[in-house]
């Protein structure tokens, strides 16, 4: 009997955890720009830290929301491979209120 009891408490101290988790990934949930992963995929994706960030997924965030405003930061990118889809991909996909950040070569 000692041991329903015990099995019991954990079955319902892992429920009652199990909602705390949900609720709190419902409540702090952080919306992405699903821009970056997109960018983040026509980058060379070696994460060599040339451009001065911390990879490739890092600089492709500040392509997106248009704080870098070279993509030849790139420096393992070429330009018909990485710099021309990129550029061409943002002015294609303004933001959600209809601003486009196109970066230059």
């Amino acid at each position: 009997m000692n041991i329903l009891y015990g099995v019991l408490i954990l079955l319902g101290l892992g429920v009652l955890l199990a909602v705390g988790i949900v609720l709190f990934s419902k409540i702090f949930y952080v919306k992405e720009d699903p821009r970056i992963d997109d960018v983040a995929k026509m980058l060379p994706g070696i994460n060599c830290g040339a451009c001065g960030k911390a990879g490739c997924r890092d600089l492709a965030e500040g392509l997106v929301k248009g704080e870098i405003k070279k993509v030849s930061q790139c420096k393992a990118g070429k330009k018909d491979k990485n710099y021309d889809p990129i550029i061409e991909y943002l002015s294609n996909h303004p933001d959600e209120d209809g601003t486009t950040h196109i970066p230059t070569i």
